[in-house]
């Protein structure tokens, strides 16, 4: 696969540039709502995507070698899905041949979110949907069959 192949399996969620919070008794990952100061939260893409890493230098980089390795890519990413064996969603932007798809099924973080300086303390903001498949992917399924 091409690196720009790999870069065009991001569906645009956003949902991996949100904070999670790891507890460190029992290793287990917690999202929260809040974004990453470079995410656009229209958009759900990084407002300086070739620069991130300098810029907020905690930010991985996707590869196939590290997605084997990171168990906080949320269910719905493809990257992950692929790295075990399952199909792209029914919504992803390449089935479908729309960006707006993942949003229509409620995959993305589009008005879901809270900026880093708004939010305070992380872990006042924990959350589950991240870590779950977006509910609405049946009917976006029903439209693109």
């Amino acid at each position: 696969m091409s690196a720009d192949e790999w870069e065009r399996l991001c569906d645009g969620c956003g949902r991996c540039c949100l904070h999670k919070l790891r507890d460190e008794e029992s290793d287990e990952v917690a999202f929260t709502n809040v974004a990453c100061r470079l995410l656009d939260g229209a958009s759900c893409r990084c407002r300086d995507y070739a620069r991130r890493a300098e810029r907020v230098p905690d930010c991985v980089q996707l590869t196939p070698a590290t997605v084997r390795e990171i168990d906080w890519l949320p269910p719905s990413c493809a990257y992950r899905r692929l790295a075990e064996g399952k199909p792209l969603p029914a919504w992803h932007p390449l089935i479908t041949g729309r960006a707006e798809s993942v949003h229509e099924a409620g995959a993305s973080v589009r008005g879901r979110i809270v900026g880093e300086r708004a939010a305070g303390p992380l872990d006042h903001h924990i959350v589950t949907w991240p870590g779950r498949l977006p509910r609405r992917r049946a009917a976006i399924s029903e439209e693109t069959s």
